[in-house]
């Protein structure tokens, strides 16, 4: 048990699943652009009423998520120890957007079952990259 979390040779696979966050938390910030500057009347009208019903802070906790995980993500590629607390940011914010989904009733009712299986995909991402910055850093991957 005690070695768990001894100082450890740098694994093969880290670059490959770093690089890959980065990649996910980008697609991320290009999905909350499209999402913001998304014109209304272009859009059906239940995606419309959705679209209209999301509150300020539902927007600016997508925007923290995503945009202080991908510095938290290039901060991983570089091996860097300030990821692990961006990366946590990044997953508070995640959870924040999250409850405001499930907990605005007119944002909730105009999504559909594919929307809030894609909010539950994206955290659960989410926090299994904040666990992979965790785990670096646990074994002295990170400087």
């Amino acid at each position: 048990m005690d070695d768990e979390f001894k100082p450890q040779a740098l694994a093969a696979w880290y670059m490959p699943a770093a690089v890959a966050s980065m990649l996910f938390m980008a697609f991320g910030c290009v999905i909350y652009l499209m999402h913001v500057l998304a014109d209304p009347a272009a859009m059906p009208l239940d995606q419309r009423a959705a679209y209209e019903a999301e509150p300020m802070w539902v927007i600016a906790a997508n925007a923290v998520s995503v945009w202080i995980g991908l510095a938290g993500t290039v901060l991983l590629v570089l091996r860097r120890k300030l990821a692990e607390p961006l990366l946590m940011a990044s997953l508070a914010a995640v959870l924040v957007w999250l409850a405001g989904l499930l907990a605005v009733t007119d944002l909730r009712e105009n999504m559909s079952a594919n929307d809030l299986l894609v909010a539950l995909v994206v955290t659960a991402l989410t926090w299994t990259i904040f666990w992979f910055a965790r785990h670096s850093r646990q074994r002295n991957w990170l400087q």
